[in-house]
Order: structure tokens, then sequence, then C-alpha cells
């Protein structure tokens, strides 16, 4: 359901997997529906209702604009259909519940597609951390930022179709904080409000019995987009963008850790980091096209385990990163960006 940029690349990634394809396109333009569909030699539809009734249509991938999330993953819950929901999985975690509720009352899949957890760097990273290769985590820092200007029109920044730094970047750092140390037992913030009312930038900070996570994310410049988890034994850093990361590092020192951190993306920074260092290394996983097969392919395993829910990617934390992210923007706008 959509046929926007991201729908465009997730329909690609598919074709990395042999067990599955595209077999049917919705979108509110019959136009754009037939387009995309012949890119992947699917089937158009225009009504929603005919669409989820298909019976070729094994699982649904939501990939419309934020607030109609909710509403068609209800739907496509409601037809008994698996159902994939990009991210943000919905505007409230009130929402997000009801989509919980709805999925285990028919006995139905559901996951926000947060692709980020999926990643093999990621998957790394949880591992090293468990074998205790950087000790007990203490910190973690992140910050995913890529400007934007305001214009008429633009959907980060238009309330309606839920804008915003925190919906559009924010659920990253958040989700995958939330992938290594659980909830957080205290949740603090500010954020910077944009003309139209939308949050420009937000940060976080989330307080955890022995660690700290400060996060933030914004439309106000372009970020050096690293994630870096500090411990008392060494330093695990996830590279730009570590949204897409195929890049792991661990250093011993985690001081040198958070200096590569706070470096700049130029190519002074690049060349310094080619520089060997002891007791430093970096795994590379390169893998074709953006990675989102690696969230499919996840779906597709828990259906066919008769599974309705994803341990990797749960509602709960769905609903949990929203909790954090409406207790941050109910406060009063720090300032105008």
């Amino acid at each position: 359901m959509g046929t926007g940029a991201i729908a465009g690349l997730f329909a690609a990634d598919l074709g990395l997997l042999p067990q599955a394809r595209i077999v049917a396109v919705h979108s509110r333009s019959f136009q754009k529906a037939q387009g995309f569909a012949a890119r992947f030699d699917a089937a158009a539809y225009m009504d929603e209702a005919a669409f989820l009734a298909d019976p070729a249509v094994e699982a649904v991938y939501v990939a419309t604009p934020n607030h109609l999330h909710a509403v068609q993953a209800l739907r496509a819950i409601a037809a008994g259909k698996p159902v994939l929901i990009e991210k943000p999985v919905a505007l409230s975690s009130d929402d997000v519940d009801a989509i919980a509720q709805a999925a285990r009352e028919r006995d139905v899949f559901a996951m926000e597609a947060l692709w980020s957890r999926f990643l093999p760097a990621v998957d790394a990273a949880r591992g090293q951390i468990a074998a205790g290769r950087i000790g007990a985590v203490r910190r973690i820092r992140a910050d995913l930022s890529y400007r934007h200007p305001e214009e008429a029109g633009s959907r980060f920044f238009d309330p309606t179709l839920g804008g915003g730094a925190a919906f559009d970047l924010g659920v990253y750092p958040l989700s995958l904080t939330l992938h290594l140390l659980g909830e957080p037992r205290l949740v603090g913030g500010r954020w910077f409000a944009a003309a139209s009312g939308v949050d420009l930038r937000s940060e976080f900070r989330l307080t955890y019995p022995q660690a700290v996570a400060e996060l933030s994310c914004g439309f106000d410049r372009d970020g050096s987009n690293r994630f870096l988890i500090e411990g008392t034994n060494g330093a695990l850093l996830l590279e730009a963008p570590f949204l897409k990361v195929q890049r792991l590092r661990f250093d011993a020192d985690p001081a040198r850790a958070l200096a590569a951190y706070e470096r700049g993306p130029g190519l002074a920074a690049r060349l310094l980091d080619r520089i060997p260092k002891p007791a430093r290394s970096t795994e590379a996983f390169a893998f074709p096209g953006n990675g989102l097969q690696f969230q499919a392919q996840a779906v597709m395993a828990t259906v066919r385990a008769g599974e309705t829910h994803c341990v990797t990617m749960p509602l709960s934390d769905s609903a949990a990163v929203l909790r954090i992210i409406e207790s941050v923007l109910a406060r009063p706008p720090h300032g105008q960006g």
C-alpha cells in the first residue's frame, strides 16, 4: 500500500529474496498504482477493499504517509492479512495498542517496519554486548539529522500528515536504544518548533539504572548520523548512516571512540579513521540493496512459523517509543528552530 520512495526501495529489496514477490499494489491514484505495478509485474488497485480481498496477497506492507498507517493496518488485519507497517507504525501509542489488540483478536501478524533492528551489523553489536566485549553498557549517544528546508507542501513539516523530526527520524535511535537496553526508568528531553508547529529538532535523554542514552534528531542540519555504545571496557560505533549501517567499529578506549563519533563526515575524518590504532577493529557487513530485505525475511519466517508477532520488533516496543516521543513533545517547545 503506497507508491512512494520507501515503497519502491522495499519492493526492489524484496526481489533479493527468492521466496518473495510483489503481487499487487494499491494507491489512491490508479495512475501511480499502474506505474508502480508495471515495474514489478504486479496487479494495480485503487479500490482498497478489492486490494485487501485479493487471494494472491499473502501479506501487506503499508508504506503510505504517516497519518494513514494505523487505519490501513487495522483494515489489513480485519481482512486477515499479516501486515508490516512502515515507521512510525502510528502517530500515537494508543493507536499502536489498538493495532496490537486487533492483531491478537484476529490472530494476525503485525509489526512495525523498523528495518535497522534487523541489519547484520546491529545483530553483531547485540552479540558482542551480550558476550561482554565492551563490559557493562554505561552510555548510548546517537544523532540522526538530515537538513530539510521548510517549504509549503512538504510532508516533513505538515502536522496533518504526521510531520516532524521525531516521527520521521527520532524513532530510529529511540527504537535501537530500546532494542539494546529495554524501556528506560526516566524520560527527559526538549524540542524546537518549526514554523508549522511540528518539531524541527528533538532531543531525548533516557535514564536507566546503570546507563543513560542521549539521542537527538532534526531537520535543521546534516548530522554525522552515528550511534555510539559506550561500555566499561570499550565501545562500539555503528558508522554512518547508522539506520542502514554496514560498518561496526570496536574500540577498547571509549574516549577515542567518542572522538570518532563526534568527528564530522568529511574527508579529513575518513583519513584519520584509516590510521591503524591499537585495540581497535572494524567489521564490514556489505549487502546488496538497501537492507530492507532483512526485515521482510523476518516477517516471512515469523508468519510461516504461525506466530503473530516478531520478538525482534514487538509492537510493545513500538508503543514505548511513541510514549517517549509523546512525553517530550507534550512539553512547551524550547525555542523556535
